[in-house]
């Protein structure tokens, strides 16, 4: 065991840690999800493009010397390829604003570069995860601005899962664009639509989910780092700020700008309830075309069933042969938790006080719950769900045949109160509209049979132009 210090005492740390004293308290003292930073890599990138950044600067303004910064760099490499990720081990629940997990950062990185230049862990003196790799920053600038980066990441990751379901309703929209069906109103028959215009509005729901998406990620690039512990830049050197900013930039992909107010930006969370709150408008439409979809299969002998979902596994421990819309009940239930995690990030958001937010790393996890299992929600949407679904044509034709409210695509020609009084004979007696219609002496069977057209009965004035 090495033994590390911190101004509370000494703590022995296993040799092959990589953190160190400040990370080994924080196990102690936050025992409470089981889960640790380490699942959420993309945050552990976005704090090795910060704290590369900051060597960068901090070299430029003779803050870190050469050898320093070189080897904080190359620890910080090591993260963003994805290596020793398992190496944080603080809970992502956790007190004190985000302070363990960036501790946990700085001293991992510190010993990795330690290593680098062929020294032990531990030999702080050389460089240090306070002074050295954290230097000029404050966990205020540092873990905001990281789980900026990171949501933006992930958002990237979402924004492609809600291209390629997109996808696969249009795919489906242009398959059954020719087939008609009884379109339904607060669940009942209304009037008639194809299979194909069912689809292509929710390939359209999406398409306008992601145009919002895109443009709320922007507030993820508005960044206060350089700010340290308020927003005042204390600590850091004057110029600082200008440079760390656009080589985080450069580093990472990610276009971040300077905030307009950098203390205002660091006691202000409302960009995360922001993206919260696509989150859940994006859930709830999800869960929407979910609950449609497990609607239209419904049955599938006794119920609505105009689609069939493809069978992905036994539905029943004791039914045989029943199988049961999973993958769209498996969406309800992400779409569920997302919502309830907007709840959690906008009191979480508004608990913040004076000039910090205490409770960044609950926001911080709840938004990369309900980006990744929104990402991974849709992904089997589309491939065990969507892409699989099949049309029910032949029944389709026979209600649409059978039904009774084709007579509303009559109103623009007989008049509302014509169009009653066939409907109403035709639930009467049971007989095709066509036939009622010709018996009340209103029009003959050959004439509904042309104004009946499927383009008659799926377009805006269609009837009375043809």
């Amino acid at each position: 065991m090495r033994q590390e210090r911190d101004f509370l005492g000494i703590k022995a740390i296993p040799p092959p840690a990589y953190w160190g004293v400040h990370t080994a308290r924080a196990v102690e003292n936050f025992p409470i999800t089981g889960q640790t930073v380490a699942q959420m890599p993309e945050l552990i990138r976005a704090f090795a493009f910060v704290k590369k950044a900051a060597a960068h600067a901090n070299l430029q303004m003779g803050v870190l010397n050469t050898s320093q910064a070189d080897a904080i760099s190359k620890a910080c490499d090591d993260l963003i390829a994805g290596q020793l990720h398992d190496q944080f081990v603080v809970d992502v629940i956790q007190g004190g604003a985000g302070t363990s997990t960036n501790m946990n950062a700085n001293e991992v990185i510190a010993n990795r570069a330690l290593e680098h230049l062929g020294l032990d862990k531990g030999r702080y003196d050389v460089i240090h995860p306070n002074d050295h790799v954290n230097a000029s920053q404050s966990t205020n600038d540092a873990y905001p601005t990281a789980l900026k980066i990171a949501i933006w990441f992930d958002l990237h990751q979402l924004l492609q899962a809600l291209a390629n379901l997109r996808g696969a309703f249009e795919a489906k929209a242009t398959e059954f664009v020719s087939i008609l069906k009884i379109g339904r109103t607060q669940l009942q028959d209304a009037v008639p639509m194809t299979l194909g215009q069912e689809f292509a509005a929710f390939a359209s729901m999406i398409a306008d989910d992601e145009k919002r998406l895109r443009e709320t990620a922007i507030l993820m690039t508005e960044v206060n780092l350089g700010g340290t512990a308020i927003g005042t830049g204390i600590n850091a050197p004057v110029g600082y700020v200008d440079v760390v900013i656009p080589k985080l930039a450069e580093l990472s992909g990610v276009p971040v700008t300077k905030a307009r107010d950098m203390i205002a930006a660091t006691s202000d969370t409302s960009g995360f309830v922001d993206v919260s709150g696509i989150l859940k408008r994006i859930a709830t439409k999800l869960s929407k075309i979910s609950n449609d979809l497990r609607l239209l299969s419904s049955g599938p002998q006794a119920g609505i069933g105009d689609i069939q979902l493809p069978a992905r596994q036994a539905g029943s421990s004791i039914m045989p042969g029943k199988v049961n819309p999973v993958i769209p009940e498996v969406m309800n239930q992400v779409a569920f938790e997302v919502i309830g995690n907007d709840v959690a990030i906008t009191m979480a958001s508004e608990g913040g006080q004076l000039q910090l937010n205490a409770f960044e790393p609950l926001i911080g996890w709840a938004l990369h719950k309900s980006v990744i299992h929104l990402a991974k929600a849709c992904h089997t949407l589309q491939v065990n769900c969507v892409e699989g679904i099949k049309s029910n044509q032949d029944l389709l034709a026979q209600r649409i045949a059978e039904s009774v409210t084709l007579v509303t695509a009559l109103n623009p020609l007989i008049g509302y109160e014509k169009a009653a009084a066939i409907a109403k004979a035709a639930i009467a007696s049971g007989k095709p509209i066509a036939v009622v219609a010709e018996e009340l002496g209103i029009m003959s069977q050959a004439d509904m049979q042309k104004f009946l057209r499927p383009e008659n009965l799926t377009q805006a004035g269609a009837l009375i132009s043809g």
